[in-house]
């Protein structure tokens, strides 16, 4: 019966140590299958786990950034293409497993990330974003979310730089805590998409944001922690909406779950979507099939 080591980590981590958005990271995936992967996924129950393979094309050390390994990730209900918790938390793990070093990118579903590290901060690249108006008027946005229309400060985007996601930008945060949204109203607000994703968000000060993510899963409606392909979106909701550049924010999110989270967005003069946070590893062990 062969073992499959695995690491928890803790990303977005704010002074405390259990803090952040916790991931699971499989070492070494070779010869799971898909359904294998998915069990352990429910079986951990995180927001997301994460499995480590080898890259589809053969390791090319000339052309940087190297590209060491190829990653897949999955929710407790399925499979994304993309996650910015989990390509940062797996990085940490790949760069100690294969001693790289601090520049390289992971394969994703979404094509090579490029990533970056200072210590035990990480930061990822995020692509170019695509852009689209919500289906749904303003008003039955907010409505879905137990809001009045005046709670919104723009009208809703849909904005993909690797996930797809429904921005929505709130006047204050007291607004965030007003929120409510049951299974239902998230399906409305995803548009019929068979996972439903909305990201609310509140500008605070000048360079601070508050934030929450809300996401459908098998049993209803989840909130994440902490959530780095959200925050790569609303670098490209800046983008869409010609915010002045470059700009730098950083975002709390995870407050209502009492899971507080810390991540930095830094969008440059040419456009380059920069997410960042601190990483650190929690425990290991392995498991037996």
């Amino acid at each position: 019966m062969p073992d499959y080591r695995y690491r928890i980590v803790n990303v977005f981590t704010t002074e405390e140590k259990l803090s952040g958005n916790p991931l699971c990271v499989f070492e070494d995936a070779r010869g799971m299958s898909d359904a294998t992967m998915q069990a352990l996924a429910q079986q951990f129950n995180l927001s997301e786990t994460t499995f480590v393979l080898p890259p589809s094309r053969a390791r090319d050390d000339s052309a940087p950034p190297i590209v060491p390994a190829r990653i897949r990730t999955f929710t407790p209900a399925f499979e994304m293409s993309f996650a910015g918790h989990p390509t940062l938390g797996s990085a940490h793990v790949v760069r100690e497993l294969l001693n790289i070093g601090n520049d390289f990118a992971l394969e994703t579903g979404v094509g090579p990330i490029a990533l970056h590290a200072s210590g035990d901060t990480w930061r990822l690249q995020a692509n170019a974003p695509i852009t689209r108006k919500s289906a749904l008027p303003s008003g039955e946005v907010a409505q879905l979310l137990g809001l009045a229309a005046s709670d919104l400060a723009a009208a809703p985007l849909w904005v993909n730089t690797g996930n797809d996601q429904l921005l929505i930008a709130l006047r204050a945060s007291e607004s965030l805590a007003r929120c409510r949204i049951d299974a239902a109203g998230l399906t409305r607000l995803g548009e019929g998409g068979a996972a439903a994703k909305v990201y609310l968000w509140s500008l605070e000060e000048p360079s601070t944001v508050r934030a929450r993510f809300f996401f459908s899963t098998h049993s209803g409606v989840m909130e994440d922690p902490g959530t780095g392909s959200a925050c790569a979106n609303l670098g490209g909701f800046l983008v869409a909406t010609n915010a002045p550049l470059p700009i730098q924010l950083t975002i709390d999110q995870g407050e209502f779950l009492r899971r507080p989270n810390r991540l930095r967005l830094e969008v440059d003069a040419n456009k380059r979507i920069l997410v960042s946070g601190r990483v650190i590893l929690l425990g290991q062990g392995s498991i037996t099939l």
